[in-house]
């Protein structure tokens, strides 16, 4: 458990067992709390690397709006496998954690050893679409403002999840929840290392998105965990850690 320095940004990171390297991030309103299921099982073969995102539980949240950006996240990312002595790792997330791990792919494909997408989508190539989950994102950032964490759901992966900011958590909506454009999208079928995209069978708003990943991205494997919703590691801790074993043991 340390604490990297990012330009007078506290990122909150953790490091479990050794070897190659996994860096797992959570969803937007999670924390690193939401991988305990996944630790023991998989810190016997894995340096695991579990983090805070900005404005999320033990990492700071600053007053300035300009401090959360998908940019800043993304060499968060970046120097945290710098940290660790990684020159490369496995990269992996659920939710905003997949689409950030999309986005460091994108940003930093020398870097990505296989991408773990774990219920989550690729963005929109529709402007109207996009609009759509940005205005979401700006509405829980308002009842965040206005509830504080009182605002938050009480789905698993949050429940589990402790947080100082309501403030930082809504700065991190509208900055970094939000998205702007096209390009992790279209980026997919240029993705050449293996991935794997995994998705809970009652996690209705994401199964279209991982059917449509999985056809889009050349070579990815699909997994469906039955009985499991949204927080799919949690709700199936031991089908999903297997899945994940089973994937990182076929591409080490």
């Amino acid at each position: 458990m340390a604490y990297l320095d990012r330009g007078g940004v506290r990122i909150y990171y953790e490091v479990h067992g050794a070897g190659p390297t996994l860096l797992l991030t959570h969803g937007y309103s999670a924390t690193s709390a939401m991988w305990a299921p996944q630790i023991d099982a998989l810190k016997r073969d894995y340096q695991l690397v579990l983090w805070d995102v900005r404005g999320h539980g033990q990492s700071d949240s600053p007053d300035d709006p300009r401090q959360y950006t998908e940019a800043l996240s993304i060499a968060d990312m970046i120097a945290l496998l710098d940290a660790v002595g990684a020159g490369s790792a496995f990269i992996g997330g659920l939710s905003l954690g997949g689409y950030l791990s999309l986005a460091f792919h994108a940003h930093a494909r020398e870097r990505t050893r296989a991408l773990l997408l774990f219920d989550t989508g690729p963005g929109y190539r529709n402007d109207n679409a996009r609009e759509g989950w940005n205005k979401m994102a700006r509405s829980r950032a308002d009842e965040l403002e206005k509830k504080g964490l009182a605002a938050l759901g009480a789905s698993g992966e949050v429940a589990i999840s402790r947080h100082r900011s309501a403030k930082g958590l809504a700065l991190a909506a509208r900055g970094i929840l939000v998205q702007y454009d096209a390009r992790v999208i279209e980026s997919l079928p240029t993705i050449a290392v293996p991935t794997l995209v995994l998705v809970g069978a009652n996690d209705q708003p994401f199964l279209g998105a991982t059917d449509y990943m999985a056809a889009k991205i050349p070579g990815a494997q699909k997994v469906v965990l039955e009985g499991a919703g949204h927080a799919s590691n949690i709700d199936k801790p031991k089908e999903f850690n297997a899945a994940v074993k089973t994937f990182l043991a076929s591409v080490r």
